[in-house]
């Protein structure tokens, strides 16, 4: 029986994701931790969104958000993952089309000053760029990581953390790392008492 994967291949994608790491720009990600905070302090909501891959880490976003910071001392923050329920997004994709499931929940659940977080690896998927139109609409603060050349999403958002990498591995991995990487500062922050 041959060996499907060498240990290079591991090495290489180790590589490939430490590089990525090593040259990332963080200065967004400090705002993007600022607004956590904010809202997390204020009470107001988060919506996490993507598809595909990054749909679960919206998902696994939204569950480290709102337990494992509330572990820390007090209630966790109020982020929910607009891919989440597939009742509503199954409903919304067969009468008013895919291309606005996250754009309609958007439009019915947010107010004034909530924040919006989108993960792309393209940042060119239909209703992740409706998404940050309909944050516009809501007067929301937009906040989007995005993988390749960022597409049309990097100019809609607010803040971008842009991770400019041809790998959609990689990039979802980036989204992930950073999510925690947030999830641990707004913990620290917590537990230090200057939220």
């Amino acid at each position: 029986m041959s060996r499907a994967f060498t240990i290079s291949a591991f090495q290489d994608y180790a590589a490939k994701l430490t590089d990525a790491l090593a040259r990332q720009d963080w200065q967004s990600g400090t705002l993007l931790a600022d607004e956590l905070a904010a809202a997390w302090r204020d009470g107001r909501r988060v919506f996490i969104c993507g598809n595909g891959g990054s749909a679960a880490n919206a998902i696994h976003w939204a569950n480290d958000f709102l337990y494992p910071v509330a572990k820390s001392g007090g209630k966790g923050m109020k982020m929910s993952a607009l891919p989440a329920n597939v009742s509503v997004l199954t409903c919304l994709a067969n009468d008013i089309g895919y291309d606005n499931v996250f754009a309609a929940q958007l439009a019915t659940e947010a107010d004034p000053g909530d924040v919006l977080i989108v993960l792309s690896g393209s940042g060119n998927s239909p209703n992740v760029v409706k998404a940050l139109e309909q944050a516009k609409v809501c007067k929301m603060k937009s906040f989007a990581l995005l993988g390749y050349s960022g597409g049309a999403c990097k100019d809609l958002a607010d803040v971008v953390l842009h991770f400019p990498i041809d790998d959609m591995q990689v990039v979802e991995d980036m989204q992930l790392i950073v999510g925690h990487m947030l999830l641990q500062a707004l913990c620290q922050t917590q537990n230090s008492g200057t939220t």
